[in-house]
Formats: structure tokens, C-alpha cells, sequence
């Protein structure tokens, strides 16, 4: 096996919550060392996070990070952006100048203008970018990719999605709460940018289908709530098809509700999170079928080698560390075999958060995406 990649950090210090999630991931495999990082826009917290990561190198300024590293005789080879969408633009800009690759949470950024203009960047020495869309890790969301793409489902005609949440039902405050309803920090979308960005990426993911047109409601139920809590759309696609989006952070009884189906002339398939090893899929004429990990598939049909024996469960964790192994394989040169989340994929994201946002205000006017 090749020597671990050395990985550096922006962001994830002491209280954050994704910081960890990256770490977890990149650990997984054994194929980062967490060496560097600046863990926070704070002197203190970010010295306290470091050290307590047991960090090699400990920054207080991510710029001076990505200047000294870039030089280091064994300075990082990739860096994890994980602060608020706010704080995206900057280090992603200083650390792919430097030459050095990265990986970053979602959305890219928190306007569209920035988004453009990291889309426009000419990275130094080819680094490369990861968007951390999770959830195209998982096998079965990749199986469902390619049962679209070998025409198993024929032309595609109708594609719902949906992630639903609850934690934001009633007014909290705390540190994950306060910074996504915050226009200044999240940017001009609240649930469409903290979750609705997630289910247009596995809809664009599975499909491919990328939609013309959309008409948007974006609502805020909480009194006071400068940034929408729920978000409803309709969508209308080139080939025909037609398609639904909810994201709701306001939907009691639901904690992370990710769910996709899609439905084609010859057949239709379903996934939800809540059960991520199994995906349904109906040819028609013939019963629905329950696909599952590690298990049997339709003719024709692969399936990347499972984590753990059938069975077994693989979920959150693993999807994330999936895209890490995966990105791992590219920073080392070598063939890609999977689609990953990259820059025209996050400047897409906040394209569709924008064009949502317009024609919400616009009384739901269809609008191009």
C-alpha cells in the first residue's frame, strides 16, 4: 500500500460537528494522516483543537497554512475545508493556488459569484477538488446510477426527491443552528442550501438528467427566521421527464429522510437512507425487486466490493470515506472509477440554490436553471 496521503485541515476545531465526520472518514482506510490544520478563526481554540488532534502543525490562519505548507519539505498533500459556506470561497482559493488539492463541504460557496469564480480558477500543478455530496458514496445510490445509465429504466419520466429533517421545527440556538440561519454565514439559502443542495446532487447523481426550468416555493415557518426552513419545487427536464424537490428542516418526525425514486418507460427504482443497503427497483411486467448489498443483481449489473459481508450495515460514515478512498486514487494519478463531486458540480449547486431563491421570490415563476 502507498504511504498515507498527508491531509490538513481548515476548520473542525473544538464544538464543530462535520470536522469530525472528515477525520472519521479519512482515517477509515488508512489512506490520509490528519498532519496540519488551522481548526479555527479563533488563536485559542484553534491551538486547543490542534493540540488535542495531536497535530504536527498548528495554524492559527489558514492563508499562512496554505503559503508554509505549500513549501514544507513534507508539507500536505490535500486539505479538508470544513468551516461554515461563508468561510468556503477563501481557503479553497489559497489552497488549490498553492497547488495543494481540496476537498470541501458543501455547498461551494455562499454566493453564486464566488462559485464562478473558484469554477474559473486554473488550479497550480493540477490539484484536484473533491465536493463532499456524500451520499453518492453509498453502493446502492451508485447502483441506482447505473441502472439508469445501462437502460435498464429506459427514458426516464418522472423523478422525485426529498430530505426531511425536523431539528430546526421550533427556535433554537446553538452553534450548528445559529450560523445556518444566518444569511451573513449560509448565504441567501437556508434549507435549500443545507439540504436541498444534497437531494438536487443524488438527483442529478442517478439520473444525469440536469433540469431546464424550475418553480420554487421557499418558505420560513419559524417567526423570525430570515432564512427558509422548507422548500418545495417542481421540476421540468429536456427529455420530458418531470420531477418534485422537498427539503424541509421543519418536518416533525423525521430526522434525516433522504429518499430518491425515479420512474422510466420500462421501469422505476427507490432509495431511502433509512434503509441505504436496500434498493428497490420493478421491470416492467416482472415484481418489484429488493435489491440488496452484496447481494444477486439483474443481468449485466456490478456493484463495487462491499466494506463489510452482506448483512452488515454500511452507511453515513462509509459513504463519506468512500469519497475520500476514492479522491485518494485520483491525488495518487491513478484512473478513476467512480463520478465524484467536483467544481462544475458545485458551481451547479449554487446556481440551482440561486435560481430557487428567484423564483420563490418571483410568486414560484418558472425560472432556467
Amino acid at each position: 500500500m502507498s504511504a498515507a496521503i498527508k491531509l490538513g485541515m481548515v476548520g473542525g476545531g473544538q464544538g464543530a460537528f462535520i470536522g469530525a465526520v472528515h477525520r472519521m472518514a479519512a482515517r477509515l482506510d488508512g489512506q490520509y494522516e490528519l498532519v496540519a490544520g488551522a481548526l479555527s478563526s479563533d488563536p485559542t481554540r484553534a491551538i486547543a483543537s490542534g493540540q488535542a488532534l495531536g497535530l504536527e502543525r498548528i495554524y492559527t490562519d489558514f492563508t499562512e497554512m496554505a503559503q508554509l505548507e505549500a513549501t514544507h519539505p513534507d508539507g500536505i498533500e490535500a486539505v479538508s475545508i470544513v468551516t461554515p459556506n461563508h468561510l468556503h470561497f477563501a481557503p479553497v482559493k489559497a489552497f488549490l493556488e498553492a497547488g495543494i488539492h481540496v476537498i470541501c463541504d458543501k455547498p461551494l460557496t455562499a454566493s453564486l459569484e464566488e462559485a464562478e469564480m473558484l469554477a474559473g480558477l486554473t488550479p497550480k500543478n493540477g490539484a484536484k477538488f473533491l465536493l463532499t455530496h456524500n451520499y453518492t458514496g453509498y453502493p446502492m445510490v451508485r447502483l441506482a446510477r447505473e441502472l439508469v445509465q445501462s437502460g435498464h429504466l429506459g427514458n426516464i419520466r418522472l423523478v422525485q426527491v426529498e430530505y426531511l429533517q425536523d431539528w430546526l421545527a421550533a427556535d433554537i440556538s446553538n452553534k450548528q443552528a445559529d450560523w445556518r440561519t444566518d444569511p451573513a454565514r449560509a448565504g441567501i439559502g437556508g434549507a435549500i442550501g443545507d439540504i436541498g443542495t444534497h437531494a438536487y446532487n443524488l438527483l442529478r447523481f442517478v439520473t444525469q438528467l440536469k433540469p431546464e426550468t424550475l418553480s420554487a416555493d421557499l418558505h420560513s415557518f419559524v417567526p423570525g427566521r430570515s432564512l427558509d426552513d422548507n422548500a418545495q419545487m417542481m421540476l421540468r427536464f429536456a427529455n420530458g421527464a418531470r420531477g418534485m424537490l422537498w427539503a424541509s428542516q421543519v418536518a416533525r418526525g423525521n430526522e434525516n429522510e433522504l429518499s430518491i425514486r425515479v420512474y422510466g418507460e420500462n421501469g422505476g427504482l427507490e432509495w431511502a437512507q433509512s434503509d441505504c443497503n436496500t434498493l428497490w427497483y420493478c421491470e416492467a411486467g416482472k415484481p418489484k425487486q429488493m435489491l440488496r448489498r452484496g447481494g444477486p443483481l439483474p443481468h449485466g449489473l456490478t456493484m463495487s466490493d462491499p466494506r463489510v459481508p452482506a448483512g452488515h450495515p454500511e452507511g453515513y460514515i462509509e459513504a463519506f470515506a468512500t469519497l475520500y478512498a476514492d479522491f485518494a486514487e485520483i491525488i495518487r494519478k491513478a484512473p478513476a472509477k467512480n463520478a465524484l463531486p467536483n467544481l462544475h458540480d458545485g458551481l451547479e449547486g449554487v446556481q440551482f440554490i440561486a435560481a430557487a431563491v428567484k423564483s420563490s421570490t418571483k410568486n414560484s415563476l418558472w425560472v432556467a436553471l
